[in-house]
């Protein structure tokens, strides 16, 4: 192969003038084991052009370069770095990244429950870690330069997603942010809010993937490609579906039931004998993709029992991806993270188990995977050591574990509340895992095809790149008073109104106010095409509409003034009575023989017609009230089923010589309406009724009325939606002024607050400024009225997780309470959160959620420091869904309110003290393991 040439001397002399505008870049590249990509360099350069970047890009492109980049200039400029991610896990494998690269003595890690070196140059934390700093003023802020906010796209979390955004918001002017999302598709609208609230900001948006990604669907054992042809990453290439493909699932698709399909039945009602389609196991998975060479991989199963029963069908079935050598590795990374678990707490833990599935190469990754376990299965899957995992839609959120394969069992998971689709965003970010730069050529996703899925449908996933990032954004109590606390009422409402929240709201109604625009143009032509006097005209078209509006009125009410009366007429009727059927079917003479009455319907008398028919009338057969005609004598028992019985009573009722009445006519009572008259009158008066363009000029005038309805409805839902988050926060500042949290400047008592003047904030909201939970404020109402006063350690631990516990699933019966004070604790805790529900309901806010007691007796008995099989033994006696990762994952929850309890109380207070000692009491063992 042939050299390329060399750059001219003017080349050559641009290349060194463009390195010396960007020397930090120049050397930042220069150690890179690999050439930048056009968008990292964009981003870098941005960056060292004294601009804040937002960069997109797909999973694995290597975003996270301009984020190293971001620390390499904090370091040169003697400033300092924050690297903030979503979740501990990310933050600890960015830790351990940095700290290879720039020394453990440069760089520091803040998460809930881990301290190291918290003051060095360069600090990785979560989200929540910098939001916490900003509002309580910590001076570690002081010479911040750069703040990295890794996987920014979480700001769209329903649960989290507003943090990112508090810290957006609050972080000084001068420091450059650095965000880094998936690819969204409405980047450049983030951008420009961006642009908004933090100034100068490029967008770098990438949508190339580095590693091109082939779609294909597991039919049986086959495994197709999902589109035809070679070009499909070709740039603009049209996309066809596979028509093997097309043709083996619908003839497998009419041989076998669709799932969770009964069938019709037979003739003698029994289902029918449809055959089920069972789907390759996911043992033959692993091993097909494993005969393919499409290993590591990793099979997204949404389901935590699903993960580990795949797992055990592996390990039961001999399969064995690794060779000697790998599992003596397997077991050195397994016993060095490990190593702080308690030897007696490993039987309980399935330690062997797990252990035994990972020198196999098999790995389970779940949320109630015990954090140990976690880590050590990403370190060995990145390492090349695991070669399938079996995974929750968790591993997909920002944690660094690519494979060359990524495989999805369904298309639909559980969101918490109900199964749903995946989305197309969803697809994406899952199979986004698949390819691993630098390492493969190529990377693969699989859909498994069951009867019932549809190739179009995958199709669509795969092919659909609309993934938009929209705000969460709310204001909550905690944040409420501290933003008013810092700033005050009125700055903090015009700080809510620069949220990307409102910005997307506010843009949402531009369509609609152009629409009003337009509206407002057609109104005047509407009124210029009337002829004569607008007004005069607009006048007479509203008399006529009340004139209608009042027929109708009195229509309506002699209906039921007529209804009442024929029903009252049906009730006197007494067996024997004739009567006249009027209209329908059944009219003629008809005979009672059951008056039908009911004490709580209206009455349904069954008759005997001339005709001989039997049955119930109702109100609706007479439009007016019924008279009896006559009487004949009828038999006491009267068996209607009989014909014979029925002709002899219809015979009894002709020979009766009993006549039909005239025809009634109905009277509307319209005319004797003085109201109705009087309009009448004032219409045929009017100017406009004898005019000869009347009838053309009232179709003006209508048109013109329909026109303005809709445009005040238009009108209306900007004025709800412009400005909505202020409305919002404003409610919270009169529920928490209502409550004693605020109060109006000047004001010595905190009812001051209550008329909507609230802005300084009392010594109870001083507390809450330092709660940060979802229940931030029933857990300040709970220490301001004292419910938690005579609680022991355990004791405290018990009722504080009813705050932050939430069960995955609705479980039978009542939780189990440990006894002493903890049962008066928890229903005085639960009578605050009820009076507190129905203030909120009253404010029109968001409910605070209910507390939930299904923690309280693991956590008290492991406070009462009891063995962890003992509390995981007797959760489960208690018919309790409780994993080791569940039990931590929980439990240092707790300990992190109760961590914020003590800071807020002080020792020197009874409930501040007992707060510290069961953080101590719970921190130990499992709970402690892995957490400096």
């Amino acid at each position: 192969m042939a050299d390329s040439p060399a750059p001219s001397p003017a080349e050559a002399y641009a290349a060194s003038a463009h390195r010396g505008k960007y020397p930090q870049l120049t050397r930042f590249a220069a150690e890179a084991s690999f050439e930048f990509d056009d968008f990292q360099i964009r981003g870098c350069e941005a960056l060292e052009g004294g601009h804040g970047v937002l960069v997109c890009a797909p999973t694995g492109a290597g975003k996270t370069v301009v984020g190293e980049f971001a620390v390499h200039l904090a370091l040169a400029e003697g400033r300092k770095c924050f690297y903030t991610t979503p979740i501990k896990a990310l933050s600890n494998q960015k830790y351990a990244d940095l700290v290879g690269r720039h020394g453990a003595d440069a760089v520091g890690l803040l998460t809930g429950d881990t301290s190291i070196n918290g003051n060095a140059q360069v600090v990785v934390m979560t989200t929540e870690v910098l939001r916490n700093m900003l509002y309580a003023g910590s001076s570690t802020i002081t010479d911040l330069g750069y703040v990295v906010m890794d996987e920014v796209h979480y700001l769209a979390d329903r649960f989290r997603g507003a943090v990112w955004e508090e810290v957006i918001l609050h972080l000084p002017e001068h420091v450059r942010v650095v965000g880094l999302s998936a690819t969204v598709s409405n980047a450049e609208e983030f951008g420009e809010w961006l642009v908004e609230v933090r100034g100068d900001t490029t967008v770098v948006v990438d949508e190339h993937r580095p590693v091109p990604l082939w779609q294909h669907m597991l039919v049986g054992n086959r495994l197709l490609d999902l589109f035809a042809g070679d070009d499909v990453h070709a740039p603009g290439a049209e996309l066809r579906i596979n028509p093997t493909l097309l043709r083996r699932t619908e003839e497998i698709g009419r041989q076998y039931a669709p799932a969770g399909f009964h069938g019709p039945r037979g003739r003698r009602g029994a289902p029918s004998r449809m055959p089920r389609f069972r789907p390759p196991s996911r043992v033959d998975v692993v091993e097909q993709l494993d005969r393919a060479g499409l290993l590591p991989a990793i099979v997204f199963i949404f389901s935590r029992a699903g993960c580990d029963a795949a797992v055990a069908q592996c390990v039961r079935s001999g399969l064995r991806l690794n060779g000697p050598g790998e599992v003596d590795e397997i077991r050195r990374v397994i016993e060095e993270r490990t190593a702080d678990l308690p030897e007696g707490d490993l039987g309980v833990l399935g330690y062997w188990e797990w252990r035994e599935a990972l020198e196999r190469g098999i790995a389970g990754h779940h949320a109630g995977l015990l954090p140990a376990f976690k880590e050590t299965v990403e370190e060995l899957f990145v390492r090349g050591l695991v070669k399938a995992v079996f995974a929750t839609e968790t591993l997909a959120l920002g944690i660094n574990m690519p494979a060359r394969t990524v495989v999805l069992e369904r298309l639909v998971k559980y969101n918490g509340e109900a199964h749903v689709e995946l989305t197309p965003g969803e697809y994406t970010q899952l199979t986004g895992r698949a390819g691993r730069r630098g390492i493969d050529v190529e990377g693969h996703a699989v859909v498994a095809w069951q009867p019932g899925v549809d190739p179009k449908q995958v199709a669509g996933l795969a092919s659909t790149r609309t993934y938009p990032l929209r705000s969460s954004f709310r204001p909550g109590y905690n944040m409420a008073v501290n933003l008013v606390a810092q700033v005050g009422a009125a700055e903090a409402r015009e700080l809510l109104e620069q949220s990307f929240a409102q910005f997307q709201a506010d843009r949402s109604v531009v369509g609609t106010a152009r629409r009003i625009e337009r509206n407002k143009e057609a109104l005047k032509g509407y009124a210029a095409a009337v002829t004569g006097d607008f007004d005069e005209v607009l006048e007479y078209v509203e008399l006529r509409a009340k004139i209608s509006t009042r027929e109708k009125a009195l229509s309506r009410q002699n209906t039921a003034v007529r209804r009442a009366g024929t029903a009252e007429s049906l009730e006197k009727l007494r067996k024997g009575d004739v009567i006249a059927v009027p209209a329908g079917r059944r009219a003629g003479l008809a005979v009672v023989v059951d008056p039908g009455l009911d004490p709580i319907r209206e009455p349904r008398p069954v008759v005997v017609t001339e005709d001989r028919w039997s049955g119930p009338l109702s109100v609706a057969d007479f439009p007016a009230p019924v008279e009896v005609l006559g009487r004949i004598k009828l038999p006491k028992h009267i068996e209607l089923r009989s014909p014979r019985a029925r002709r002899d009573i219809a015979s009894t009722l002709r020979n009766a010589g009993i006549a039909l009445p005239g025809r009634q006519t109905r009277r509307s009572g319209a005319n004797e309406d003085g109201e109705l008259a009087a309009l009448r009158r004032a219409l045929r008066a009017h100017p406009c009724h004898g005019l000869a363009e009347r009838e053309a000029n009232l179709r003006w005038v209508e048109r013109y009325q329909r026109l303005t309805a809709e445009t005040q409805q238009l009108e209306r839902k900007v004025a709800a939606t412009t400005h909505s988050l202020a409305r919002a926060f404003d409610r919270i500042l009169a529920l928490l002024g209502e409550r004693g949290y605020l109060a109006a400047a000047g004001s010595a008592s905190p009812k001051g607050a209550a008329e909507g003047a609230e802005d300084r904030v009392t010594e109870h909201g001083r507390r809450l400024t330092r709660l940060y939970s979802e229940s931030d404020l029933l857990a300040a109402e709970c220490i301001r009225h004292g419910v938690w006063r005579n609680l022991d350690a355990a004791e405290l631990a018990a009722v504080v997780s009813t705050l932050v516990f939430e069960a995955r699933r609705d479980t039978a019966g009542e939780p189990r309470l440990p006894g002493g004070a903890v049962p008066e604790a928890w229903q005085e805790t639960a009578r605050l959160w009820v009076e507190l529900t129905e203030d909120e309901r009253r404010h029109r806010l968001d409910r605070t959620r209910e507390p939930d007691a299904g923690f309280a007796w693991p956590v008290y008995r492991w406070a009462r420091g009891e063995s962890l099989e003992k509390v995981l033994t007797a959760a489960e006696a208690n018919g309790q869904e409780l994993s080791a990762g569940d039990f931590v994952r929980w439990s240092r929850q707790v300990i992190d309110l109760l961590d914020q309890i003590r800071d807020v109380l002080g020792k020197a207070d009874p409930v501040g003290a007992a707060a510290a000692d069961a953080v101590k009491a719970l921190r130990r063992g499992i709970v402690a393991a892995g957490a400096a």
